[in-house]
């Protein structure tokens, strides 16, 4: 395995990404923007994905900074069909798809109405389902080509809290087995990770919020996590690293299967 020694003396490992093309749905911010930092890193041309342009283009400018990266941007919904057939069009002929978009909210079966359980859906279930009916056959045509699905761990954890969440995740795991289960056959790879509870803006947040409810003092957030594997929430970093190994040819031989990047939460 190549390897080199970055400006720290640190070792690396050449992924072997240079020269790839990959599109990161839910790109500007939190994991999303985190895969796409690394991708650069590693030579790779980014299409990102978002709602929000103002943020897209903030990426794409720090990222093409720091990195030289190549860089289109691509301000879309992707709750909706015809926007994701669109984005697949414009994007055609891509090595990597990351389908990171979408948060689906939490509540029990009583909490999370009908239309509320659709919106999120929309977005987080069916976007990445629309992306794959796109991208799937034209990797499999081509003969080469990596999905990576960014899930969470309510998944295999499922809670009547989080009922939608749970479910929906479930089902994107199906989703991933099953297209992995014949995808190499016609030299693509489709594979997941189920980030647990990861640093960003919108955890920040949340833990804040329950921070002043039980401390009333919302800059004691990290005590909330104080369950966690090593007392902290992983990084948006932690995860980027594992998605950017598995897109990789140095994971060859994976596919079809959903890794815990949790610090071990999830055996707990």
């Amino acid at each position: 395995m190549a390897a080199k020694r970055n400006v720290t003396g640190r070792i690396e490992v050449d992924l072997n990404l240079a020269g790839k093309t990959a599109l990161v749905t839910g790109g500007s911010k939190g994991i999303g923007r985190a895969i796409a930092e690394v991708l650069a890193a590693e030579g790779c041309t980014l299409h990102l994905a978002a709602r929000t342009e103002a943020d897209l283009e903030a990426a794409r400018d720090e990222i093409n900074a720091a990195h030289g990266a190549q860089v289109t941007v691509h301000a879309m919904d992707l709750s909706h069909g015809d926007t994701v057939r669109k984005l697949a069009a414009d994007t055609a002929g891509i090595d990597i798809l990351v389908n990171n978009a979408g948060a689906i909210p939490g509540g029990d079966i009583e909490a999370i109405d009908e239309a509320t359980w659709r919106e999120a859906w929309d977005l987080k279930v069916h976007g990445y389902v629309n992306l794959c009916r796109e991208v799937y056959p034209a990797m499999c045509a081509r003969g080469s080509g990596v999905i990576v699905n960014v899930i969470g761990n309510a998944g295999v954890r499922p809670r009547a809290g989080y009922v939608a969440g749970s479910v929906g995740n479930a089902g994107l795991m199906a989703l991933t087995k099953a297209l992995g289960a014949e995808s190499l056959d016609h030299g693509v790879r489709v594979v997941a990770i189920n980030p647990g509870p990861i640093e960003t803006e919108r955890l920040i947040t949340l833990q804040k919020t329950a921070a002043e409810s039980k401390f009333g003092d919302p800059e004691r957030w990290p005590e909330m996590l104080a369950g966690q594997p090593a007392g902290r929430a992983g990084t948006a970093e932690e995860c980027a690293n594992v998605v950017a190994f598995l897109a990789s040819d140095k994971a060859s031989w994976v596919n079809g299967v959903t890794f815990s990047v949790d610090g071990g939460g999830s055996a707990r």
